[in-house]
C-alpha cells in the first residue's frame, strides 16, 4: 500500500517567500510609470513642434507681405519723359515671384493675397484705385474693394481704425493683405491656431502713371472676382 505523505512545510515556506519578494519587487515600476506618462510626453512634444512650425509660418507670411508690397512699389516701365506706366503682366509677375519665394506654403491653394493701390481721388480724398488678388482662399479686403472712396472724402485710408495709411498727391501706396490658411502638422491634437493674416505697405518708389493699369501684353488680369 502506498503511503500518503504530508504536505511539505518547506515547499509552503518557499512559495510564501517568493510571493513576498514579488510583492516587494519594484523592477517593473519604472516601465509602468513610463507607460502612464508617455501619452502626456507625446502631447507636449507634438504641441511644441506644432507651435514652432506655426510661428515660423507666421514669420514667413509676414516677410512675403513685405516682399510683395516692396516689389509692387517698384513696378513700371522705365521712361525718360513720362511717368512710369504699370501693366497687368507686371502685377502677375509680382504674384508669381511671391509664390516661388514661398516654397512649400502652396500660396495658390492656401492663401489670398490682395494688392491695392491707395491713391487720391479727384476730390482730394483717399480711394482704392485698383485691386488685384492671388490665391483661392475666400477672403475679401478688410478695408475695402476696388473703387472704394472713388469720390468724396469719407474714406479715410487703409489700415486699422485710427491708424489708416493715406496716399499723398501724385503718388500711391501699395497696400498688401495676406490671408493664409495654416495646415496643421498634427491634426489629431487640438490647438487654438487660427488662419494667419498679415499686412504690409510701401509707397511707390518712382513717378508712376496713376491713371490706369495697362494690358498691352493682353494677359489675364488677376482680378479679385476670379
Amino acid at each position: 500500500m502506498t503511503a500518503i505523505l504530508p504536505f511539505s512545510h518547506a515547499r509552503s515556506d518557499r512559495w510564501r517567500r517568493q510571493a513576498q519578494r514579488l510583492r516587494r519587487s519594484e523592477s517593473g515600476m519604472a516601465l509602468v510609470e513610463f507607460a502612464m506618462v508617455l501619452p502626456f510626453l507625446m502631447i507636449m512634444a507634438t504641441s511644441a513642434l506644432e507651435l514652432t512650425n506655426y510661428a515660423i509660418t507666421v514669420k514667413r507670411v509676414g516677410e512675403l507681405g513685405v516682399m510683395v508690397s516692396d516689389n509692387a512699389s517698384r513696378m513700371g516701365a522705365q521712361s525718360a519723359i513720362n511717368n512710369k506706366p504699370i501693366s497687368e503682366a507686371e502685377i502677375n509677375d509680382v504674384f508669381i515671384g511671391a509664390d516661388l519665394q514661398a516654397s512649400g506654403l502652396n500660396l495658390a491653394a492656401n492663401s489670398r493675397i490682395i494688392l491695392s493701390s491707395l491713391q487720391l481721388n479727384s476730390d482730394g480724398g483717399q480711394t482704392i484705385k485698383w485691386q488685384r488678388c492671388f490665391g483661392s482662399v475666400a477672403y475679401s479686403s478688410a478695408y475695402g474693394a476696388q473703387g472704394t472712396g472713388a469720390t468724396g472724402t469719407a474714406f479715410e485710408g487703409m489700415g486699422p481704425t485710427g491708424k489708416q495709411l493715406k496716399a499723398a498727391a501724385g503718388t500711391a501706396v501699395m497696400f498688401v493683405e495676406i490671408r493664409y490658411r495654416y495646415k496643421r502638422l498634427m491634426p489629431l491634437f487640438w490647438l487654438p491656431l487660427s488662419d494667419i493674416t498679415e499686412t504690409s505697405a510701401f509707397n511707390v518708389r518712382d513717378s508712376r502713371d496713376l491713371t490706369t493699369v495697362y494690358n498691352t501684353e493682353n494677359v489675364t488680369a488677376s482680378t479679385c472676382s476670379a
